[in-house]
């Protein structure tokens, strides 16, 4: 029995060369891709170094300094004449100081010499006695009646300034101040850490009464006392 289909028309009869072709052609094309090669542009830079540019510097022109011309030599000094001398010079007698039997020797007063008090200061802690406070004149002991008076007088005339309060400021303010000889209070000095607060520091010891003063064996001496001041805001 003859097949029916014509032998031309059959599409599988070269495949096998269709296979082999494409192969080839498509290990042409893998092994091109893989060889494949790009390079950069060259840039067309002119990258040489011009030497004699910079070599050719302009040398500034220096002023030469003139040295000035050595001082003329001094001048000859002049003949000098010696005038001979016709006055007479007279010459000085010196009497002889050493007195002789003959003169009467003045008797010399007695001089009397004045004693200058000594300006002295005397601690308060060492003096022999106190400076007394009004008031402690029949105190057993003057020195603890003094202190303890002096802490009345503070807390008595205390006044917190205002613009310190509104400012925050509190602090010690350290107080030094003399009895002088006539029990006088004088030479105040203090330390703070405000100047209203040492205001109102001076302005509470400037208001101490007069004090009868302290002695130094029986003499009175100026006594320098120390008290602090403590300001505290609540």
């Amino acid at each position: 029995m003859e097949p029916k289909k014509n032998p031309k028309a059959d599409v599988g009869r070269n495949s096998s060369l269709y296979f082999v072709v494409g192969l080839a052609a498509v290990l042409a094309l893998v092994y091109g891709a893989m060889e494949w090669k790009k390079y950069d542009k060259a840039n067309d830079y002119d990258i040489a170094l011009n030497v004699e540019d910079q070599l050719d510097e302009e040398v500034p022109m220096t002023e030469q300094i003139k040295t000035p011309p050595p001082p003329p030599p001094p001048a000859a000094p002049e003949v000098i004449e010696v005038v001979e001398d016709e006055e007479e010079v007279e010459e000085t007698v010196i009497e002889s100081t050493e007195t002789s039997q003959e003169e009467e020797v003045v008797e010399i007063e007695e001089v009397v010499v004045e004693e200058v008090e000594e300006d002295i200061s005397v601690p308060f802690a060492v003096i022999e006695d106190v400076p007394v406070f009004p008031g402690c004149e029949g105190a057993s002991d003057k020195k603890a009646c003094f202190q303890e008076m002096m802490q009345k007088h503070i807390r008595k005339n205390f006044q917190y300034p205002e613009i310190a309060q509104e400012m925050g400021v509190q602090g010690r303010v350290n107080v030094i101040f003399v009895i002088q000889k006539d029990g006088s209070i004088g030479n105040i000095r203090m330390r703070g850490p405000d100047k209203n607060l040492e205001a109102e520091a001076m302005r509470i010891i400037k208001k101490l009464p007069k004090m009868t003063p302290g002695k130094q064996r029986g003499r009175a001496v100026k006594v320098p006392f120390s008290i602090p001041i403590t300001f505290k805001l609540q």
